[in-house]
């Protein structure tokens, strides 16, 4: 199922509070996979959101319980992100995600939570037989690690383990049914969905998110996106440290590497990150997001084809609330440390060389700045010494995990998947030697530099009790709170629609041509009302009847919302034409919503607007 995203609110992922949804370049979906072996039933749900936060999950638990009772709980339903980082934010109940999305915005959880829950419920009335298949194989050419630096910290003996800085691995799980016929796909890739940059304002669901769309068209042909029974999920798994952006990075004013130790670039005599920034394979981010997005989809297309070593055995799972800021971890027979209170480092404001930050911080930062440490002090408090020892060599800027690369290769020496940005998001996980560097990732592990070993100890534990059959003899842990009235929210409502003179919603400004050819861009402009009201646009081709081709979850469709002034705004549409496009007649359907005043109520009414009729061929000349 897919979410309904609400315009004008901040993306989740580079806190760039400029980058607000102003379009859609794609849907982004909710794909719900159930495995039960007659007993026991596992859910794992992958999202086209950045990450899962604590609250969605909470609520998404409450509705699966009110729906299903005990069926779907805590200890059985996983729910993990692709961490597209041009999804909606506000569906945190914690400050330090709130602060760069506007606070806890209704609207955003809302779908987000209602279409996990769809997707689920699809899941749960189409079970039937079937068998599940595993296969492996590596992908090069489509990731990078974006701080080797901190990764050469590791110890040699441990590097010399593996074949690269990043983990190259692609696991496949082939759902079929008894007579073989396949029913669904999921994926784990290790690389961060951010081939659209921190300057895209469409709603994406980028490079993960097109691997789904391929296979998904590949196996429900004819069928328009998100629809047919077959389903594809490439889910995120240990990528912390690794970037899309396969050309790495170079100083944008000079054309030359970034700074090897820090990704800064010399601007007047001082040194910037802003200038430094990575970039992928293609000319622009959308050529990025499809080179990367068509690589992963042919691996794990290959991979799916090939796999027939069957899954068997039973189904487990365990599940445990810990509160992090407080974990002891035995190291070995005779040295203990603790992790520390929440907190974020100086190199967290750096960003990475997938977006960096707008301030003059860098990474590597092992030292505070007197500037920002005052002014911080003064609107957060100051950090205490027991939380400055326990971070050290972290210089604190705000007191408050991704997985990096090194984690899940020091613990998939068994058949271990690790599932990213599931359940509940934490920030970044670095080793302990990654930590000491104090780049992005180091300075992003709120809890310490024991985080690791404080995860890898409860693993085992988790691990332990599912091995011995002893799940229920887990101490169940401090339940999560569920806040209320203390939520704040800074978005807007959204204003009364308003249109030009002697015009009505749904009226072409900009009309299109009367005929284009296959690798044209068709583009049509109207007059609309705010999509936070809802809207979509449909692509149609006539033959006997019309015929909807392409939707706005379509690769070759863009919707763009402009705000004008006086509460006035347009919507425009473009069809990127593929080459495979029909000769024939076209047109392109917009459907809305506008909010007007009747009395002091305010209303909100449907419009649709459509272009003129065009046509493709294949020339000018027919």
């Amino acid at each position: 199922s897919y979410f309904m995203c609400t315009f004008s609110t901040f993306f989740m992922g580079y806190a760039n509070t400029q980058q607000k949804a102003a379009g859609i370049h794609t849907r982004l979906y909710s794909r719900a996979f159930i495995i039960d072996d007659g007993s026991r039933r596992v859910v794992f749900v992958t999202a086209d959101v950045g990450m899962i936060s604590q609250r969605v999950r909470l609520e998404v638990l409450q509705a699966l319980q009110q729906k299903y009772g005990d069926v779907y709980r805590q200890d059985n339903v996983v729910l993990s992100g692709t961490h597209t980082h041009c999804g909606p934010g506000g569906y945190f109940q914690y400050t330090l995600f709130m602060i760069s999305s506007g606070g806890f915005i209704k609207t955003s959880i809302q779908p987000l939570v209602d279409g996990i829950v769809k997707s689920i419920n699809r899941a749960h009335q189409n079970m039937r037989p079937g068998r599940i298949y595993r296969n492996r194989g590596e992908l090069d050419h489509s990731s990078i690690n974006r701080s080797p630096h901190s990764y050469l910290n590791n110890p040699e003996d441990e590097r010399l383990r593996y074949k690269d800085n990043t983990d190259n691995q692609v696991l496949v799980l082939k759902f079929t049914d008894l007579d073989g016929d396949g029913i669904g796909m999921l994926s784990w890739f290790a690389v961060h969905a951010v081939s659209m940059n921190y300057t895209n304002r469409l709603v994406s669901s980028d490079n993960m998110g097109y691997a789904s769309y391929l296979l998904e068209q590949d196996k429900n042909p004819g069928e328009l996106p998100g629809q047919g029974s077959f389903v594809a999920a490439f889910s995120s798994s240990n990528l912390g440290d690794v970037s899309p952006n396969t050309r790495g990075p170079v100083c944008m004013n000079t054309g030359l590497p970034c700074d090897y130790l820090n990704s800064s670039c010399p601007v007047g005599g001082v040194t910037h990150t802003h200038m430094c920034a990575a970039f992928g394979p293609g000319d622009d981010m959308f050529e990025s997001t499809r080179i990367i997005g068509q690589n992963i989809y042919r691996k794990a297309k290959e991979l799916y084809a090939t796999a027939v070593d069957e899954v068997t055995g039973s189904v487990q799972s365990a599940h445990q609330w810990v509160n992090m800021t407080d974990v002891s971890v035995q190291i070995n027979d005779t040295h203990t440390v603790r992790t520390c209170k929440p907190a974020l480092g100086h190199s967290f404001a750096a960003g990475t060389t997938d977006g960096g930050g707008d301030l003059n911080f860098t990474q590597g930062a092992v030292e505070g700045d007197p500037f920002w440490d005052g002014i911080v002090g003064v609107l957060l408090g100051k950090p205490s010494n027991e939380t400055k020892e326990c971070h050290h060599p972290k210089p604190i800027l705000f007191n408050t995990g991704e997985m990096n690369t090194p984690l899940p290769q020091l613990i998939m020496d068994t058949e271990v998947v690790i599932a990213g940005l599931s359940n509940v998001y934490t920030h970044y996980i670095t080793t302990y030697e990654e930590y000491q560097v104090q780049r992005y990732e180091g300075a992003s592990t709120i809890y310490g530099p024991h985080t690791l070993s404080a995860y890898l100890q409860k693993y085992r534990g988790l691990a332990r009790a599912i091995a011995q059959n002893q799940v229920s003899e887990l101490p169940v842990g401090p339940e999560p709170p569920f806040f209320m009235e203390s939520l704040v929210s800074l978005l807007p409502a959204a204003p009364v629609d308003r249109k030009p003179a002697n015009t009505s919603f749904g009226e072409v400004l900009q009309q299109v041509y009367p005929i284009y050819r296959q690798g044209d861009v068709v583009s049509v402009t109207f007059v609309a009302g705010n999509p936070r009201h809802s809207g979509d646009i449909i692509l149609d081709n006539r033959t006997e009847t019309w015929e909807v081709v392409h939707t706005d979850a379509s690769w070759e469709t863009r919707f763009h919302w402009l705000k004008g002034s006086n509460q006035q705004s347009n919507a425009t549409i473009q069809w990127f034409i593929p080459p495979s496009a029909p000769s024939g007649s076209y047109r392109i359907r917009h459907f809305g919503h506008y909010k007007a005043l009747k009395g002091l109520r305010p209303i909100i009414s449907p419009y649709e607007g459509s272009s003129d009729v065009f046509r493709v061929a294949s020339s000018f000349y027919y």
